[in-house]
């Protein structure tokens, strides 16, 4: 009798526990977006006929109740918990930890990546800079997996093969090599990006490899407010936030920045982005299609375009001293068919400045 009476109480605690969250995740208002992984969350699926019979219904529903199921974000931690310290996995959902670094899994090398990422180079290149009197060059940033991954023993991609390819199919482009400059110590601990007091060198390499000089100075300005980096909220662990901080100077502070974007004059620095969802939109107000940045107090009347990804960022900022107007456009938001009607490619230097990261996974790059 005890043992039924055991197996009854374990079945009714069982169904009262399913039942609960079933009941408590059919009534509570659906969440819309989660900070901590920085994307929407799935919302109730259209109900009909039509859907029912064509299975979209059941399949869209299993990913909102995954997204909306109470208590997710306390589960979440649960499961990276037991995955790290119990059963010692190397990651969580791609993430892991190293030297207290975070970062995520990306492997092997995608080719047809890279090579989809230079025939848009060249797409570009014929199309408005071919035959003008432009100065061209490309510039890749090692990601983090780059100090982080082959050497603690995680898949990792052929950097030297992913560099070899992208220069092999850029004939057109003059190389800066950036490895040298680069130390995982410059990397924000739990984001992907690299922090701007640490990119000096950098910008130096930049500057000094397209003919120009690297002496301005800066100041160091440290934000109160903490950084939560992407990482953060995506390995569901809780580690201790960043510091961000930016670099000023005279110069910088006098520069005129528009977004064409939004039609809008901001600033070189976005201080109110710092208590946003990505405060790494701090600099030059995130990711942008289109930004100007004109520099009335340069020595010369040189000027930059930069085709960029999120790194740039922070880096081009840096890079402003030398140069009268700096464009940066980015061709994952803006197609470039509509460069002609914004940008009049004529003695300048154009830089195409892309980490590892966004060439191995170039798909957005239109």
């Amino acid at each position: 009798m005890t043992a039924k009476i055991k197996y009854v109480a374990t079945t009714l605690a069982t169904l009262l526990f399913l039942g609960g969250f079933s009941l408590w995740a059919m009534l509570r208002p659906a969440d819309e977006f989660s900070d901590t992984e920085r994307r929407p969350l799935k919302q109730f699926p259209e109900l009909s006929v039509q859907t029912l019979l064509e299975g979209s219904f059941m399949e869209f529903f299993e990913g909102y109740t995954l997204d909306q199921f109470p208590m997710r974000e306390s589960f979440r931690t649960i499961k990276a918990l037991v995955a790290d310290k119990v059963f010692l996995r190397g990651d969580n959902n791609g993430i892991f930890e190293e030297d207290g670094y975070l970062s995520k899994l990306d492997y092997p090398l995608n080719e047809e990546s890279v090579t989809h990422a230079a025939e848009r180079f060249k797409y570009v290149y014929d199309r408005f800079l071919a035959g003008k009197d432009v100065n061209t060059y490309l510039a890749v940033i090692p990601d983090k997996n780059y100090f982080l991954a082959e050497e603690n023993g995680y898949p990792s991609i052929d950097y030297d093969a992913l560099y070899e390819a992208i220069y092999e199919k850029t004939p057109f482009l003059t190389p800066i090599e950036l490895r040298g400059q680069v130390k995982l110590s410059d990397f924000y601990k739990t984001d992907t990006h690299l922090r701007q007091e640490s990119l000096l060198p950098t910008a130096s390499a930049l500057l000094t490899g397209m003919g120009g000089k690297a002496d301005a100075k800066y100041e160091k300005v440290t934000l109160s407010t903490p950084f939560y980096g992407v990482y953060h909220g995506q390995s569901a662990l809780d580690p201790a936030p960043d510091v961000l901080s930016y670099l000023t100077s005279d110069a910088l502070k006098e520069c005129k920045v528009f977004d064409y974007q939004n039609n809008k004059e901001i600033s070189v620095y976005e201080l109110s982005k710092a208590e946003g969802k990505d405060p790494y939109e701090v600099f030059l107000g995130g990711p942008l299609s289109l930004v100007t940045i004109e520099n009335s107090n340069a020595d010369t009347d040189k000027e930059l375009v930069v085709f960029r990804d999120s790194f740039g960022s922070a880096i081009v900022p840096l890079l402003a001293e030398d140069y009268a107007k700096i464009t940066l456009v980015d061709i994952r938001y803006l197609h470039p068919l509509l460069l002609g009607s914004s940008i009049q490619f004529e003695s300048q230097d154009v830089l195409f400045l892309y980490s590892t990261s966004v060439l191995n996974n170039s798909e957005t790059i239109k």
